[in-house]
């Protein structure tokens, strides 16, 4: 963590105040924007730094005046793989400027409430602040394929070099490696066709009651399933409609306010919604989420079945995989004889964290080859998962232990790349501070900055 001191009263009066970035505007005390810093051709102004900090407030993050001077070194080490990135002649890519600055807006636009909101809090019009982060983003561009350029210029490793940096590495700062659980499933879904008409009749129920003039707020109070609105009536704040799924934001988008939609259905359940607000492609609406119930007769009915494979497989008359192949309702292992995988990584090896918590209670005790009784889980659709019946087998457990060259070569190897990249990224660094002009404002001169090499370029 970069330390820093705590800046002179002067400093401290100015860079503390909430500003918006300005190109020439008096600060109180009449303290006016100016250069803070040249590094090479580029500038940084205090407007630069003070939007920087603004954006991280926008953001939620803290930003004090202490953290100011971390914020201009970073800037200051940007600009060094800018200057670099233009005179090499790195090209800006273009598709993640807009893909970042479609995030950015739609983040900052949920944060604040909306485009107005935005324009009041930084005190620029809309198209005005898409020009500025459009091209705070070209340059953040270049700066990344610097960085990587840089990175990516160490030789490449061989096995020799990873065994000798196993060895030169003291023991402590080897990672560890948490247990690893391999596991197979065989999953039966409830009577999903039964349950969803069954909540689809209860929120019709819902609507009707709405459109004879109870509060949709109150009854989003009572029975909506969504925990984060339902305790404010159900109302979800203004928001972009990417964040939400196609189907609820595209039923949003058509809906006039005040009226109340027919039943929509995402992959976290059934949706009656209301919409309070639009403007452009935003929306505030309340909804009132359900999602599917299963019956007690579900869960004995599929629990025989599981019992009973269990039972079979236990003594050997069907193998695990064939039986998977046969029995099993999910699509995502039952081709491949029920071997699961992290969805997000691919890997067929988990960590405890990674694990859906009734699965975890349900295999932590075994020896591998072992196969649960029947279980109630859930699966991956969706934000919370639906309802799933399994048998697992513990294929593999591997315990934890501190990282080996032999058992753990990959993650060894990009480790020892990781360090030989920063290695190389500080050198860029440092070597362009001795070797570049910089000036920087003695405004800044009680700043301890994690770099060595700046205090020579405050201006005298």
């Amino acid at each position: 963590m970069v330390k820093s001191k705590v800046l002179k009263s002067a400093m401290s009066l100015m860079l503390t105040l909430v500003a918006v970035a300005v190109s020439a505007q008096k600060y109180p005390d009449g303290i006016i924007d100016k250069t803070i810093a040249v590094v090479g051709n580029e500038m940084i102004m205090i407007s630069d730094l003070e939007e920087e900090a603004q954006m991280m407030r926008a953001y939620g993050m803290m930003s004090d005046k202490n953290g100011r001077c971390e914020t201009l070194e970073q800037m200051m080490v940007s600009k060094l793989f800018l200057m670099q990135a233009r005179l090499d002649s790195l090209t800006v890519n273009n598709d993640m400027v807009e893909s970042e600055m479609r995030s950015r807006i739609d983040r900052i636009r949920q944060e604040l409430g909306g485009d107005d909101e935005v324009e009041k809090y930084f005190g620029k019009p809309l198209y005005k602040l898409r020009q500025e982060w459009r091209a705070s983003l070209q340059e953040q561009s270049l700066t990344q394929q610097m960085q990587s350029e840089v990175a990516s210029k160490i030789p490449e490793l061989t096995p020799y070099d990873v065994e000798e940096y196993v060895k030169k590495t003291p023991q402590e700062d080897l990672p560890i490696v948490p247990t690893k659980y391999q596991m197979s499933q065989i999953c039966i879904y409830p009577d999903r066709e039964a349950a969803n008409l069954a909540v689809k009749e209860r929120l019709l129920a819902i609507r009707e009651r709405i459109i004879n003039g109870e509060k949709f707020s109150t009854l989003a109070r009572i029975y909506s399933q969504d925990p984060g609105s339902a305790r404010k009536g159900g109302e979800l704040g203004m928001a972009p409609k990417s964040i939400f799924w196609p189907a609820f934001s595209d039923a949003a988008m058509s809906l006039k306010p005040g009226v109340v939609s027919q039943i929509v259905e995402t992959p976290d359940g059934f949706h009656i919604i209301e919409v309070l607000e639009k403007k452009g492609d935003m929306f505030n609406a309340r909804h009132i989420l359900l999602k599917p119930e299963y019956t007690s007769e579900d869960r004995t009915k599929a629990f025989h079945v599981l019992d009973s494979l269990k039972m079979e497989l236990e003594n050997g008359a069907v193998t695990f995989e064939l039986a998977a192949r046969f029995y099993s309702e999910d699509p995502a292992t039952r081709t491949n004889g029920g071997k699961m995988a992290d969805p997000n990584t691919g890997s067929s090896y988990f960590e405890i964290d990674q694990m859906k918590p009734q699965d975890y209670v349900a295999i932590r005790d075994l020896k591998e080859g072992m196969i649960t009784d029947p279980i109630e889980s859930l699966d991956n659709e969706g934000r919370g998962g639906n309802t799933v019946y399994k048998i697992l087998r513990l294929d593999k457990i591997i315990p934890a232990h501190t990282a080996s060259f032999t058992e753990d070569y990959n993650m060894l190897l990009d480790q020892a790349k990781q360090e030989k990249s920063m290695a190389a990224i500080d050198e860029f660094i440092d070597s362009k501070i001795k070797s570049t002009y910089i000036i920087i404002d003695p405004l800044f001169k009680d700043c301890v900055f994690n770099r060595g090499g700046w205090e020579e370029k405050f201006r005298k």
